[in-house]
This record gives structure tokens, C-alpha cells and sequence, in this order.
């Protein structure tokens, strides 16, 4: 995304949301006895949003209480006199509803009834019921890390707010802000569906499914937009609330059409790890249909057959219209050959969707036929077509606070360098690491690290779980260590604005894909664990296929556990075993392969962990 995190705050700054006098239209307003409501409908999106409360007061006599209400306010005002010793007592019960399709009635009845619901219950039992909710998150869900007490503390901060940002989606975005801050004005970006998505897969995977339909729900809109740019399918917004494209036109935005990857991607690995065959039938194919036909619009075959997606941008924002972004074709690639797996497997929902076995075909054969840029003289893939031939940035002559570069250079400089603001090559190697050797992987990162500044909060967790898969563990350390607090620090100043949702799942995603070794392919759990020597132990825990799987990592061994479910066959290193409750398997980790580490610019090395 254009950098969430610029360090501005003048008014109307990127970033910072614009000023609302009354975005809340008052609908109903009530206050009797004890009780408050009020109801009020956005005027824009037009969502109904009502508040209740109800109140316990005890205190000594004459406690006496009043209750008034208007459009926008309604009060309670408790008087009492208390002598030394006496105590007044205030229980407050709040309910909150909301829809964007229910009437006012209807929204009434519903909180009214959360409120009844939460009174019948009370105060202690509503605190018992969080904590067993949560308990049952955590014996799921949570990272142990021994060595590092920082870490630890910040991996269970990342996971606490992501499931705050994700838990009650109830089919609406989840904003990069989560429910920290205003910043972005609670826009979505394909932050969710890249970082955070992946998280709650293997801890909280109903929430997936909530996020997903939002992103269904808003196919009229992306199909419009595709027509808008001349194509057909759906292309789905980089910036959005609910489903139109909320960034001005331009190219780092209006071309980012990996978006739509992205978004396919997102469903391909939640289907895989739940085996959801509802959702597949009901949501899946009609996302994976739809995103692929853009694919096969926006591309085209050249006269050799290769297939082409031309003039587009990747997720490195500093480089713009790009010819064959490998990033995004592989990322494509994948969400054609999901579609067309898709479509056989529900051939009436493809019928329904006008999907015929031509064009299934065509998909497929845009997929094989997909470009994938490769200098050869170089070792390396290009980011995109030509890119390596492009003039070097003069890293050597930008000053330190001249970072972030897109604050004091122009894009159009940027556009034609090579500068990286953000993981894009190397983001493709994590999610489609079966299109590169091994070796492939080594010679591409230290390449692009050398060209990476990371201006972009998104790019530490990618570049950690690289450095740790090619071998360079105390680099991955390091950005681990940068996209674990990027927010406790507050590294890029502007915290204020709410946290960074998707770094905070980047910690996660560091810790369990970097020196977990953790990839989900072919329908298949893959583990090569390994890691740096300031860690003793790392453990976490994953959902898949209905199933609770403990993973534990010393520098020597790795124990796979199945804490419930059936048996379930895994790869440790690409050997499979099989582990049963009543049989953990424990198997040893090699030495990691010894590497020169690679140079990043001038005073953009990642800060050491001590």
C-alpha cells in the first residue's frame, strides 16, 4: 500500500482521517429508569449501530438516580452522600448492535437482547465467560519463545490484537488499523488478506471464513471495477471499506491487481486447511472464479505462446506498471490452476457462474504458460521484466533522514531505479517457494537484500522467513525483532495512528513459517525447522483439517504432537510421519548451511538483537 506509515501530521496527510463533524445520523433515543439506548444510522454506508445500557446501583439511602436522553447523548447521573466508610456501588452493562441490512426494529431487538442476555448473566459471569473464551484461544493458539523474554511478550501482544481485529469480522473488512486507531480511516488492504488472514487460519479459523465472505459480499462492486478498466471478472480494490476503490487513481494503487491473487490465495489455503466443503461450494468457487477471469482478461499469449501480464504493479510500491511481475504472475498462476481445480470439483456451481470447459481450459493453459523473468547472466529472477537492467539507486548518497524515500524523492525517480521499498520478489519466494530451487532462493535474496529499504511495515516479517529458509538465521532474528515491535517501539513514530495489524501477524508468521519451517502446499503440513542460536526453544501450536497440532523446536530436535484429533501425516524436511495422540514424533534438525551474509543498504541493516 502507498505507506500507511508516513510520519506527517498535517490534515489530510495519507494516514490520517479526515475530519468528520457528524458522521451519525440519530435515529431513536430512550431513557427510562435505569436504561439508556440510542440508535444512529452512518450516512454514508448507511450501517445502523445502536448502544444500550442498564445500571445495579447500591449505595446508602437517599441514593437517588435520574435518567435523561437526546439525539446524540443519554445520561444516568447517580447522587449519593456518603459518610466515611459507606460505599456506593455502580454496575454498568453496556450492548452494542449493528447491521447493514437489518431494520431499526430489528437492530433493536438486538441489543436489547444482548443487554437482557448480559444482565441475566451479570458482571462476574460475563468475566467468566471472557476468560474461558480466551483460555480456549490461548491453549490453541499461543507461541511459547525461551531466550528471548522481548520476543516472547510481543508475539502474545501480536496475537491478542489480531484476534481482536478478526474475531467479530461478521463479513466486514478487517481494517490495517485493527480496532487500535484511526489511522487509514479503518480501510482494508491486502494486508488482511496476505498477513493476517494466514495467522488466524491455523489458530482462529471461523474468523477466516467471516473475512472471505466480506470480500464475496463485495464482488458486485470489484466486477464493476473490472468493467470500469476495461475487463472482465472482478478486480477487488487496494483500498477499500466496503468494496469500491477508495484510493485515487494511480499506479501503485489502481494497478496493484495482485490484490486479487491475493485475495484467492487467502481462500485456497482455508479451504485446504479446514476442509471447509461448504464454504468451497458456497463462496470459493465464485471467488476463485471470478478473480481468475481477470487473469486470463488482463493477460494475453505472445507469439511464442507465453502468457504476459503486462503494465502492473507488485507489492513493492517503488516500482509502477511493471511487464511480468514474477510476483504476481506466480501469485496468478496459482489462482488459475485453484479455479480450475475448483470448477471440476463443483461443476453445477461453475455452470451456474457461466463457466464452460473452454474457458477452465484456458486457465489452465495461461497457467503453464505463465513468464517468469529470469537474468541469466545474474543468477537471478527479475522482479519484473528488465528490472535488473534499470539504473542502481545511489544508496551511498541518500542520507539517513532521507528515509522513507517517498517523502523526499520524487515517485517517478523511484519508478525507474532499482529500489526496493518493500519485500515483492522475495514475498513471492515464501508463498510459491515451488517455483524456485533452492539455490535460486540463496542468489535471489541476497540480491534483492541488497536493494531493499524497507520503508513499509510489511516487508521484515517476508525478509525473516527467507533469511531463515536460505540459511541466514541471525538476519531472520533481527527482522523478527523489527516486525515484533514495530509498534512496542513504535519504530516508524507513528503508533499514535493506531498499530500495524499486519506486522503484528508478521510476528507470528516469522516466528511459525521462519524458524518453524512451516508451509502448507498440495494439501500437505511441511516443516524444516531451524533456529538462531540466541533462541533455546520455540513451540506453537496449529489447527488444520479439525485437528490440534504442537510443534516444539530445540536447536537440535523437533517434536510433533497431536493434542487432539485424528492422525495426521506431516513432512518434517520432505520425509513423511505420521503422528497419533498416543504417538509424538520427535526427529532431528541439520545444521543449517552456512552463508556469507548478504549487505542491505547503507544504514538499512535491520538493528541487531542483543
Amino acid at each position: 500500500m502507498v505507506e500507511k506509515e508516513k510520519r506527517q501530521s498535517s490534515a489530510g496527510a495519507p494516514g490520517f482521517p479526515a475530519a468528520l463533524e457528524s458522521p451519525l445520523l440519530p435515529e431513536e433515543h430512550d431513557a427510562h429508569d435505569m436504561r439508556l439506548r440510542l440508535i444512529h444510522c452512518t450516512e454514508a454506508s448507511r450501517l445502523r449501530v445502536a448502544a444500550a445500557a442498564d445500571h445495579f446501583i447500591s449505595g446508602p439511602p437517599p441514593t437517588r438516580t435520574s435518567s435523561e436522553s437526546s439525539e446524540d447523548v443519554a445520561r444516568l447521573t447517580v447522587t449519593s452522600v456518603l459518610q466515611p466508610g459507606e460505599v456506593l456501588r455502580l454496575e454498568k452493562l453496556v450492548a452494542y448492535g449493528w447491521s447493514g441490512a437489518r431494520s431499526l426494529p430489528a437492530v433493536l431487538d438486538q441489543v436489547e437482547a444482548a443487554l437482557a442476555g448480559a444482565t441475566s448473566t451479570g458482571w462476574q459471569g460475563l468475566v467468566d465467560q471472557q476468560r474461558g473464551w480466551l483460555e480456549g484461544f490461548w491453549s490453541r493458539a499461543d507461541v511459547e519463545v525461551e531466550g528471548d523474554a522481548e520476543i516472547q511478550q510481543a508475539v502474545r501482544f501480536a496475537l491478542f490484537h489480531v484476534l481482536q481485529a478478526g474475531a467479530r469480522a461478521e463479513e466486514r473488512a478487517i481494517p490495517a488499523k485493527g480496532l487500535t486507531g484511526a489511522g487509514y480511516d479503518g480501510h482494508s488492504f491486502w494486508d488482511t488478506d496476505t498477513f493476517v488472514l494466514p495467522l488466524l487460519t491455523y489458530t482462529f479459523p471461523e474468523s477466516v471464513a467471516e473475512a472471505l465472505r466480506w470480500r464475496q459480499s463485495t464482488l458486485p462492486a470489484a466486477r464493476e471495477r473490472a468493467r470500469q478498466l476495461g475487463h472482465h471478472g472482478a478486480a477487488f480494490p487496494w483500498r477499500t471499506i466496503e468494496g469500491s476503490e477508495c484510493s485515487g487513481y494511480w499506479p501503485a494503487g489502481t494497478a496493484a491487481f495482485h490484490v486479487n491473487a491475493d485475495v484467492a490465495d487467502a481462500v485456497v489455503r482455508y479451504v485446504s486447511a479446514t476442509g471447509d466443503e461448504e464454504f468451497e461450494r458456497e463462496s470459493a468457487v465464485e471467488l476463485l472464479v471470478e478473480t481468475a477471469r481477470l487473469w486470463r482478461s488482463l493477460g494475453h499469449h505472445d507469439h511464442h505462446g507465453r502468457f504476459h501480464i503486462d503494465g502492473v504493479t507488485g507489492p513493492d510500491e517503488y516500482s509502477a506498471l511493471g511487464d511480468d511481475n514474477v510476483y504476481t504472475n506466480l501469485m496468478a498462476q496459482s489462482n488459475l490452476r485453484a479455479a480450475a481445480d475448483v470448477v471440476e470439483r463443483h461443476p453445477a456451481k461453475g455452470a451456474v457462474l457461466g463457466v464452460d470447459d473452454e474457458e477452465a481450459a484456458a486457465w489452465r493453459d495461461a497457467a503453464e504458460a505463465m513468464t517468469i523473468p529470469y537474468n541469466k547472466t545474474l543468477g537471478v529472477h527479475e522482479q519484473s521484466a528488465d528490472f535488473t537492467d534499470h539504473q542502481m539507486w545511489e544508496f551511498e548518497g541518500t542520507h539517513p533522514d532521507q528515509y522513507p524515500l517517498m517523502l523526499h524523492f520524487p515517485y517517478f525517480d523511484l519508478y525507474r531505479k532499482q529500489v526496493v521499498k518493500q519485500a515483492d520478489l522475495v514475498l513471492a519466494m515464501y508463498l510459491r517457494g515451488d517455483a524456485f530451487t533452492d539455490e535460486q532462493k540463496a542468489r535471489n535474496f541476497a540480491y534483492y537484500e541488497a536493494l531493499t529499504v524497507r520503508d513499509s511495515s510489511l516487508s521484515a516479517c517476508a525478509q525473516a522467513v527467507m533469511a531463515a529458509e536460505v540459511g541466514h538465521l541471525r538476519l531472520a532474528y533481527d527482522y523478527l525483532g523489527e516486525a515484533a515491535l514495530m509498534d512496542l517501539r513504535d519504530l516508524e513514530h507513528n503508533t499514535r495512528d493506531g498499530l500495524h495489524i499486519a506486522s503484528l501477524a508478521g510476528t507470528w508468521i516469522a516466528l511459525v513459517a521462519g524458524f518453524g519451517g512451516m508451509r502448507h502446499s498440495d494439501g500437505s503440513l511441511n516443516f524444516s525447522p531451524k533456529l538462531p542460536e540466541k533462541l533455546a526453544r520455540l513451540a506453537f501450536t496449529v489447527q488444520v483439517l479439525g485437528r490440534c497440532l504442537r510443534v516444539e523446536i530445540t536447536d537440535a530436535t523437533a517434536t510433533y504432537t497431536m493434542v487432539r484429533g485424528a492422525p495426521l501425516e506431516i513432512r518434517h524436511y520432505g520425509r513423511p510421519l505420521t503422528v497419533t495422540e498416543k504417538s509424538p514424533q520427535t526427529r532431528k534438525v541439520p545444521e543449517p548451511t552456512a552463508r556469507p551474509e548478504p549487505r542491505q543498504p547503507p544504514g538499512r541493516r535491520p538493528d541487531r538483537r542483543a
